[in-house]
């Protein structure tokens, strides 16, 4: 999508980002540079959409996956922050992403041969109810062809057409993931929840074979099959200028060093210090994180 972030002397900054595509942006600059990293989307054929594309290529991310129709453009989303906590307004009525759960060949084109595969909730909600169980059929035939799944659940309810259809796209995303990333807070909303072992318990029930529980400031709860249930306290932060990308960028540091064999515990190390720079920076993205390292 479009960003708009907040800027010196109330201006605003345009750039281009989105949850998934955060995660994407992250990942390619924490794997080695021969790794393929792409992002799959619908986009229009107007200029904006041809701005983005651009930007995506040239952040090393492929665009080979990305679907170019007609009379549709790309949405837009202007963040705004108080006391470092952001909300979001946005507008993406006319977005072409929302018609990329019709195409069920065009699904398997682009999940073919992958190794792992991230989606959000965000993904789910913006999908009408038929589009979903096309797009989640698509990731479980993936997942069956040996693609890891991973599902950021990444709630914004006003997204749903009700808080049970949420609980239930959210069910459903999990159903089909390998590991499921949650943040306890939202699975206090749409589900009840009481502790972040509740919320391990519940995506370990649907199938999930490594759960990790995000919760901000607090202790990060992390479970997986093989190596059971760790904790982590993420490192204290003494002043959070945007918090924007906090789950975006967890989910990539923790699944870049999954992919590259890590163990549980330092993947989540490794994620709770990545978000940790990140929220110390304005907007989604801080490549200055990034600057003179050569890995």
């Amino acid at each position: 999508m479009v960003e708009l972030a907040p800027a010196e002397a109330g201006f605003f900054r345009r750039g281009f980002a989105g949850d998934t595509f955060n995660t994407a942006w992250y990942v390619r600059r924490l794997l080695p540079a021969d790794w393929d990293v792409s992002y799959a989307t619908w986009v229009g054929k107007d200029a904006i959409s041809d701005e983005m594309l651009s930007f995506i290529a040239e952040q090393g991310i492929g665009t080979e996956t990305i679907r170019r129709v007609p009379d549709r453009t790309v949405g837009l989303y202007m963040i705004q922050t108080r006391d470092g906590e952001r909300s979001f307004t946005y507008w993406r009525g006319q977005s072409a992403a929302r018609d990329l759960g019709q195409d069920a060949d065009w699904l398997d084109s682009v999940l073919a041969g992958r190794d792992m595969v991230q989606f959000s909730g965000i993904t789910l909600a913006i999908l009408p109810p038929e589009a979903r169980q096309r797009f989640c059929a698509a990731l479980e035939r993936a997942r069956k062809a040996g693609a890891h799944v991973a599902f950021d659940t990444n709630l914004r309810p006003r997204l749903w057409e009700s808080p049970a259809a949420m609980a239930e796209g959210l069910t459903l995303g999990a159903s089909v993931s390998d590991t499921v990333m949650p943040s306890f807070d939202e699975e206090v909303l749409a589900f009840g929840d009481t502790t972040p072992e509740d919320t391990i318990a519940r995506y370990r029930a649907g199938g999930a074979r490594c759960v990790a529980v995000k919760n901000g400031s607090e202790t990060c709860h992390v479970w997986s099959e093989d190596e059971g249930l760790v904790r982590h306290d993420p490192p204290a932060i003494a002043k959070v200028v945007d918090s924007t990308a906090a789950g975006d960028s967890f989910g990539a540091g923790f699944l870049a060093a999954r992919a590259t064999g890590a163990l549980l515990a330092e993947a989540t190390r490794r994620a709770a210090e990545l978000a940790a720079e990140v929220i110390q920076r304005r907007g989604a993205l801080a490549p200055e994180i990034f600057e003179g390292d050569d890995t």
